[in-house]
């Protein structure tokens, strides 16, 4: 495969109505907002929906979640130990290697792979960075008690209906900035096809993502901006490329409770080209 050579930088815009995006397990599993009231997803949970992705598409995933499991493995280091060859304390290079070669999300965002039962303490910087979404506009999250009908263990009495509490956001814009390094790319293998299917993961993160939390058509990729520069360090900066796609209120709203609701640009620079799609 042909390893990437020129920098890609990378802007998604994602519709949440009526869905928990990303829940907090510090505050109730409610969904995660800034002290200023703008939701968050972390990138965290935008890296695992691109594996489960890359799983779905057929790839050799190594952080696996327990409820997609493609394998019999249970654990990181048992997925490793049976999987990798075995290498000394000497041959770091070797096992990272193998590992690159082996799993395109190891080779995409890295690894740290250190365990008892393995002699080599290795780690791999990845070459595709994502950044935490953040939505546009301050984000309401509406509540509400869900109870259940039945017993959950054999009683002659009716149990408590209290079974607990469900968050949603009500409606938000997110918007999720993303890097691919050449640099980083050359030393894990990370290869122009593995671009592409990142590319793809983006364009239908929420395919085969459905949950109590996120039901089907709740979450929305809006627009994917792709943008591959003419070299390996690139033309522009990330931060100036992600400010190319200016969003802004139209005016007279206030709560926006759709995409509609807002005004989305996208700006240039010289000679950069930027590939644009909507999402599935």
């Amino acid at each position: 495969m042909e390893i990437l050579k020129n920098k890609i930088d990378f802007t998604v815009l994602v519709s949440v109505k009526m869905a928990n995006p990303n829940g907090d397990p510090l505050d109730g599993n409610r969904p995660r907002t800034n002290m200023d009231g703008y939701g968050e997803i972390s990138d965290v949970c935008i890296k695992r929906k691109i594996r489960n992705r890359l799983m779905d598409m057929g790839y050799n995933i190594f952080v696996q979640s327990d409820d997609k499991r493609a394998d019999e493995y249970k654990s990181l280091s048992d997925r490793a130990s049976n999987e990798l060859p075995k290498f000394g304390k000497k041959d770091e290079a070797q096992y990272a290697k193998a590992a690159c070669e082996k799993w395109i999300d190891v080779r995409s965002f890295g690894q740290v792979f250190a365990f008892k039962s393995d002699n080599v303490s290795v780690g791999v910087r990845g070459p595709v960075s994502i950044h935490q979404g953040v939505s546009i506009s301050e984000v309401e999250v509406n509540s509400m008690q869900i109870t259940k009908s039945v017993n959950s263990e054999p009683s002659d009495k009716k149990s408590s209906d209290t079974m607990g509490m469900k968050h949603m956001v009500r409606f938000g814009l997110y918007k999720i900035n993303g890097s691919i390094n050449v640099q980083l790319a050359e030393k894990t293998g990370f290869s122009e096809a593995d671009a592409e299917a990142i590319k793809e993961c983006l364009r239908t993160l929420f395919v085969n993502d459905t949950s109590s939390a996120r039901p089907d058509g709740s979450m929305e990729v809006i627009k994917v901006y792709w943008w591959k520069h003419n070299c390996a360090i690139g033309q522009y900066s990330s931060a100036k490329v992600h400010r190319l796609v200016e969003v802004n209120k139209r005016e007279g709203v206030e709560i926006p409770v759709s995409v509609a609701d807002y005004d989305i640009k996208l700006n240039s620079l010289p000679e950069l080209l930027c590939e644009e799609f909507e999402g599935i």
